[in-house]
């Protein structure tokens, strides 16, 4: 569909120069299956995950990527699972404790999340019973983890400290998948997929408020002061505006086919969504709804993460071009 936007800035194989006012973008080739990514403020890194095919899961790994380089400073191989077939702890979600210098994934396929050390990439813990475990979100003011556990409709929580399990909630007849959480409260929100609303927990009571969004929300952010959430969805290609302190929507906003993930420019205000079937992401200002700008991406981006003013954007898996996925940078324009 037509996206009324600033312009759109075409890729090339390095740096694309930006016409005033809109982003200047670029690309690096890295591997095959990249998932999602995080940054490490602590180490100035980009923590991207990688899975290949469907189980048992042979390729994956952890990489650790230069953001000013795009280059591979490191690859992590997950434990393996089975010696017979070589199945390994396949990885996907992917979230940055730079407090206790860790980094969490979710396993999905073996329906556990694992904990590695930013230091020297160590796996330092694989923890059970997280049914298909999708998106893990950091609370380091309060030692907290979250996972979403789509499988079992189940938020699991975990002492970023101890590895152990905190709290356990399960909400019936939810399909949670994208998560947030807001350090001030302590409160968690997630993506109920087949629901159509947005899960709302607080940090010490299991009261849930349920707050109705569009057509398939998959991806949640919120923005700097914690007051609006941004839920991406997936079925409408929309991104929903939600006003947190009267838990209704007050804007709606067509950002492009298989919206799959939204992050927020703490900087500008503005969020960045992927639209997986349209191959690319949109850039909008929340508060008056305008598109600023779209950018092209490759073949079925997958995840962003908005760090500095800077948007980092993963395309998987490289079937539709038979080479490696592509890490994408986006300076956002200020």
């Amino acid at each position: 569909m037509a996206l009324a936007a600033c312009g759109t800035v075409a890729l090339s194989g390095t740096a694309v120069a930006a016409k005033s006012g809109e982003p200047a973008v670029t690309t690096a080739p890295l591997v095959r299956g990249l998932y999602q990514s995080a940054y490490s403020e602590r180490n100035d890194a980009l923590w991207v995950t990688v899975a290949v095919g469907r189980p048992p899961v042979t390729s994956s790994s952890l990489l650790k990527v230069d953001p000013d380089t795009l280059a591979v400073e490191q690859t992590i191989t997950p434990p393996v699972t089975d010696g017979t077939t070589g199945a390994k702890e396949a990885v996907y979600g992917v979230a940055v404790d730079d407090e206790h210098n860790t980094v969490w994934v979710t396993n999905t396929r073996d329906n556990t999340v694992a904990v590695y050390s930013q230091k020297d990439g160590a796996h330092l813990a694989t923890l059970p019973d997280v049914a298909h475990a999708r998106e893990i979100v950091v609370d380091e003011k309060h030692d907290t983890v979250w996972a979403s556990a789509f499988g079992s409709a189940t938020l699991v929580a975990y002492d970023s400290k101890t590895f152990e399990e905190k709290r356990r909630v399960t909400v019936e007849g939810s399909s949670p998948t994208g998560l947030a959480v807001d350090e001030r409260t302590g409160t968690v929100y997630a993506a109920d997929l087949n629901g159509d609303r947005l899960i709302e927990l607080g940090r010490k009571s299991d009261t849930r408020r349920f707050i109705t969004v569009g057509d398939g929300p998959i991806s949640v952010s919120l923005s700097k002061n914690g007051k609006v959430a941004y839920t991406a969805e997936q079925t409408s290609g929309t991104v929903s505006v939600v006003d947190l302190r009267t838990g209704q929507v007050t804007r709606t906003v067509t950002t492009g086919a298989g919206a799959l993930s939204v992050g927020t420019d703490t900087r500008s205000g503005d969020i960045v969504v992927v639209n997986r079937t349209a191959a690319d992401v949109t850039v909008v200002d929340p508060r008056t709804g305008t598109v600023e700008a779209t950018v092209a991406t490759g073949a079925n981006p997958n995840h962003v993460e908005i760090a500095d003013g800077t948007a980092y954007v993963v395309d998987s898996p490289a079937r539709a071009r038979g080479g490696e996925d592509l890490l994408t940078r986006i300076r956002l324009a200020g």
